[in-house]
């Protein structure tokens, strides 16, 4: 099986970047964003996705979180559908609910190619420390959009505003995890069609 390994550099006014993924990783992560409450969710996608990832982001977080938060998206996005390749070979759907004390977050992927965010989650609270928790969609859309991945996020249940979103990101990350495993049973592309 080739590397399925990815890396990017990003520079706009707004933001510099540079992220490189694993998919076949042990779980390490090296992640600098300059958005706390971010860098601990993909610190623990990685973990529970058990990807390599390194991420090293600056950006005007001094106006918000919004554009480091956005751009990380595109960029994660970016790297995961190169790593992926050609999709030969693996599953192409994940499906994984997970538990976070009082929440639960159930995420269903298809590395489709065709991008679409399903998002079906009430977050009770507008911040997490400083974070604004409608970044929380911003990133998703735009990591789908940029992966061009069918992400469908649904959260059942919750009340703690923290646990919600954990639980979305390591669903998530099992999901994509499961998704991207290779299965000797499947041979060449994992579609009628011939083609993703």
């Amino acid at each position: 099986m080739a590397n399925r390994t990815s890396s990017i550099e990003r520079h706009t006014k707004e933001t510099q970047i540079r992220l490189e993924m694993d998919i076949d990783g042990e779980g390490n992560s090296n992640i600098s964003t300059g958005v706390p409450f971010m860098s601990h969710m993909l610190d623990l996608f990685t973990k529970h996705g058990h990807f390599d990832v390194t991420i090293d982001a600056n950006g005007d977080t001094e106006v918000d979180d919004h554009h480091t938060t956005e751009d990380i998206g595109i960029c994660l996005g970016q790297v995961f559908n190169e790593a992926v390749g050609d999709k030969k070979g693996i599953h192409r759907y994940g499906n994984v609910t997970i538990p976070m004390d009082d929440a639960l977050a159930q995420v269903v992927v298809d590395l489709s190619n065709r991008p679409h965010l399903e998002y079906r989650a009430e977050i009770p609270n507008d911040k997490v420390g400083t974070f604004d928790t409608e970044l929380v969609h911003e990133f998703l859309w735009k990591f789908a959009a940029e992966a061009r991945i069918n992400l469908h996020v649904i959260v059942h249940y919750g009340h703690n505003t923290h646990h919600i979103i954990e639980a979305i990101f390591k669903a998530m990350a099992r999901a994509l995890d499961e998704a991207t495993q290779q299965d000797e049973r499947v041979k060449g592309i994992p579609s009628t069609k011939g083609m993703l």
